[in-house]
């Protein structure tokens, strides 16, 4: 076996036995808890994000939730190009890291290869969120219609920042 055989497969081991370690939160963030996913389905507006080369030049961003058979979750992730005139669609699956209690997920949008999905701020409606990756560079804000109340996006930045997040960098979704 070659030496790229050994190493592709050293890493998906590492990957399959790692567990929840893989998918940190940033320190400070903590999970909502008690979290109800059915609530969570549905379509989300994304009001705002840094700046991800995988979502660069995109406004009219939504995600869009359900339930896969498998008792996974289908992501689907849609914007529009307004540089390129084209609408983009990326489809993935997540999957509770712990217990469906928890809203700590990991998605996958590239097949093995899992990030983490952290909610971290949820009003009781089930209205707004606020999302962390497993790391300080991943953030984003969603609500279910596209724009959200001054009070509202003060305070998830507030609670963003003093996770550590820079959000100076926020991008304002554009929804028109």
């Amino acid at each position: 076996m070659n030496i790229f055989k050994h190493f592709v497969m050293a890493i998906s081991l590492i990957l399959l036995f790692s567990g929840c370690k893989s998918y940190p939160l940033p320190e400070g963030a903590v999970a909502v808890k008690p979290f109800d996913l059915d609530r969570y389905l549905g379509t989300w507006y994304e009001i705002a994000r840094f700046d991800y080369r995988f979502e660069r030049n995109l406004n009219n961003t939504t995600a869009t939730y359900s339930r896969n058979d498998d008792g996974s979750v289908k992501v689907v992730n849609r914007g529009f190009n307004y540089v390129k005139g084209v609408w983009k669609e990326a489809q993935g699956r997540a999957k509770f890291v712990g217990e469906p209690t928890e809203a700590r997920l990991k998605v996958s949008f590239f097949g093995p290869f899992y990030g983490g999905y952290n909610v971290v701020a949820l009003d009781p409606d089930y209205t707004y969120a606020l999302i962390a990756g497993s790391s300080l560079d991943y953030m984003w804000i969603l609500a279910r219609t596209k724009t959200i109340p001054n009070e509202v996006k003060e305070e998830y930045v507030r609670i963003a920042r003093e996770i550590g997040f820079d959000t100076d960098e926020l991008i304002w979704v554009e929804h028109d």
